[in-house]
């Protein structure tokens, strides 16, 4: 099993902190939110990682010479889905992919590696306790789900708060046969919508990852939840460094 972590973007909502250093750079009390990721990775024997960067890419690669980097020199054009499939030559066997601003415990990794099926998303069933006071990212910005019988049906961010299940926290698993439908899904996706909106971005290239999973669970793909109750933070907006700074331990 490897990790593969998302971190290309600047996160302009997290100014004046990325002004010239990478948004996983931030430090949440003895660490960097990177530090956290690797820890719990490591604490879980996935040391095999690779870091997706575009912004400041050289300062991560000096900083962690023990990570493999992919560099995504498109990264102010692109989004999330796009970065990911710059690690694309990584996705011949199973891996966990995950967001570089969020922080999340060893036991999220412990539980997803327990999950059954061949794709499984991590969802935080206690998301809305969060959104209480996170009025600079409200709740409809949230990477919300629907589901039945342990399977995903929809994830969406237009899913009204008291229908859904929970918020995905940006951490998958994909096994061998889930990473080749991963794969699959965004080549078909690419050559249908290239330079064209899809599923809700101006163009393909600014997807964000839950769009492809959405194709992808209609296009009948079983995708798996594996449910955590908080054990994770959302560092997007200087709010949220402020809470993730003075309640994550």
């Amino acid at each position: 099993m490897k990790a593969i972590i998302i971190g290309a973007g600047r996160g302009a909502r997290l100014m004046p902190s990325t002004a010239d250093t990478p948004k996983c750079f931030s430090q949440v009390g003895d660490k960097r939110i990177l530090d956290w990721t690797l820890e719990a990775f490591r604490a879980n024997g996935i040391d095999d990682i690779v870091f997706i960067g575009g912004y400041q890419i050289a300062k991560v690669q000096s900083a962690y010479p023990n990570l493999r980097f992919y560099h995504n020199d498109e990264w102010p054009n692109n989004n999330i889905l796009a970065s990911l499939m710059y690690a694309r030559a990584e996705m011949d066997d199973a891996f966990i992919c995950c967001y570089s601003d969020i922080l999340f415990t060893p036991k999220v990794v412990a539980d997803l590696l327990a999950t059954e099926g061949h794709v499984a998303l991590v969802c935080d069933t206690e998301w809305l306790a969060r959104y209480e006071t996170r009025t600079e990212h409200p709740s409809g910005d949230g990477e919300t789900m629907t589901v039945a019988d342990g399977r995903v049906t929809k994830i969406h961010r237009d899913i009204a708060d008291d229908a859904a299940h929970g918020e995905f926290i940006g951490v998958t698993r994909f096994s061998k046969a889930g990473a080749s439908q991963l794969v699959q899904a965004y080549e078909a996706a690419k050559a249908r919508f290239a330079g064209k909106p899809f599923r809700g971005a101006a163009v393909f290239e600014k997807a964000y990852l839950i769009h492809l999973y959405q194709q992808m669970i209609e296009d009948g793909v079983d995708m798996r939840h594996c449910d955590t109750p908080g054990e994770y933070i959302e560092i997007d907006t200087q709010q949220d460094f402020a809470y993730a700074r003075e309640n994550w331990r």
